[in-house]
C-alpha cells in the first residue's frame, strides 16, 4: 500500500504562451487542458500509471466541481479516494499555467482547500497500515504545516512505515524552520536541488547534501532538471544519474511528481537506489 498525503490541485494549462495580450485582446493557443496535479495527487496518478494497484490519496478538496474532477479522475486511475476530505466554504486548490515555448511554466495559484487540511482530518489507521507514506506539499498546507506534518511523520516512523518527502519550496523567511524538524523522520528526501538550496541557505552541492544527512535524513534524492538527479547517503556516498536526452521539451509540468513516482516504484520493487532513480 502506497499512501500519498498532501496537496491536491487542478491545473489549467495553456500552451504555448509567449506573451499575455494587452487589455481585452485575444491570443490563439495550441492547447488548453485540465489535469489533476500537486506533489501528492500528481504522484498518486503517476504511481497508478506505472502499475501500482493499491495507491491511497489523502488530502482535502472543496465541495465544488473542481473537487469532483479531482476525485473522479483519480478514481478512474484506480486510486482509493476515500481519504480525501471535502471542505466547506473553500474552493479546491487550482493553478493556471501559461506554458512558454521552451516548456517553462509560471504559475498563478489558489491554495484553497489544501490550506485547510488538518491533522484531525487524517485517518491514522490508514497511515499505520501503509507500506510507504509519501508526504508532498509542505509549505502549501498552512494548517497541517503547523505541527501536523511532524506528527504524521513521527507516527509513520513509529509504525515502521517508509517515508518519502517532496515539497513546493516558496521563498519565505521561515522555510528552514518549517522543514528542519521533519528531517529526522524522512527516509528519502526528494526535492529539487534548487529547493534544497533554498531551505538550507547553502550553494555547494556537497554542503547541501551533508546539511540534510547530518540532520537525520536517511537518503537525499535531488532532482536537477536537464542535469539529471543525485542520490546520496552516508553508506553509498553520492551517485549522479544523468537525465535522458529529449529532442524537445514541450511542457515540464509534473516532471518532479513523475520522478517521485518512478523512484517510489523502484523502492517497492526492491531495486537499488540507482535503479530506482533511473526509473
Amino acid at each position: 500500500k502506497i499512501l500519498s498525503l498532501g496537496i491536491h490541485i487542478v491545473d489549467i494549462l495553456g500552451r504555448h504562451v509567449s506573451h499575455i495580450p494587452e487589455g481585452q485582446n485575444v491570443d490563439i493557443l495550441d492547447e488548453i487542458r485540465i489535469t489533476v496535479a500537486g506533489t501528492a495527487a500528481g504522484t498518486s496518478i503517476d504511481l497508478a500509471k506505472l502499475g501500482m494497484t493499491h495507491v491511497i490519496a489523502m488530502g482535502a478538496v472543496g465541495h465544488d466541481e473542481l473537487g469532483n474532477f479531482v476525485i473522479n479522475t483519480m478514481r478512474n486511475y484506480g486510486i482509493d479516494t476515500s481519504n480525501l476530505v471535502r471542505k466547506e466554504n473553500v474552493q479546491t486548490s487550482a493553478t493556471m499555467l501559461p506554458i512558454r515555448p521552451n516548456g517553462d511554466r509560471p504559475a498563478l495559484h489558489v491554495p484553497g482547500a489544501n490550506h485547510h487540511l488538518e491533522f484531525e482530518d487524517l485517518d491514522l489507521d490508514v497511515i499505520k497500515a501503509a507500506d510507504l507514506l509519501h508526504l508532498g506539499g509542505t509549505g502549501l498546507m498552512s494548517a497541517l504545516d503547523d505541527g501536523g506534518s511532524l506528527r504524521v511523520l513521527q507516527f509513520a516512523k513509529e509504525h515502521g512505515v517508509t517515508t518519502t518527502f517532496d515539497l513546493v519550496a516558496i521563498p519565505r523567511p521561515d522555510l528552514r524552520d518549517l522543514v528542519e524538524p521533519l528531517l529526522p523522520y524522512i527516509d528519502y528526501f526528494v526535492p529539487g536541488l534548487e529547493e534544497a538550496k533554498m531551505i538550507c541557505g547553502k550553494d555547494d552541492r556537497k554542503e547541501v547534501i551533508n546539511y540534510f544527512l547530518d540532520r537525520g535524513v536517511g537518503t537525499v534524492v535531488f532532482k536537477m532538471g536537464e542535469q539529471g538527479s543525485i542520490v546520496a547517503n552516508k553508506t553509498i556516498g553520492e551517485i549522479i544519474i544523468p537525465a535522458f536526452k529529449a529532442s524537445a521539451v514541450v511542457d515540464s509540468t509534473g516532471c518532479g511528481d513523475s520522478y517521485c513516482a518512478g523512484f517510489i516504484v523502484g523502492l517497492t520493487k526492491g531495486w537499488s537506489l540507482e535503479q530506482a532513480a533511473r526509473l
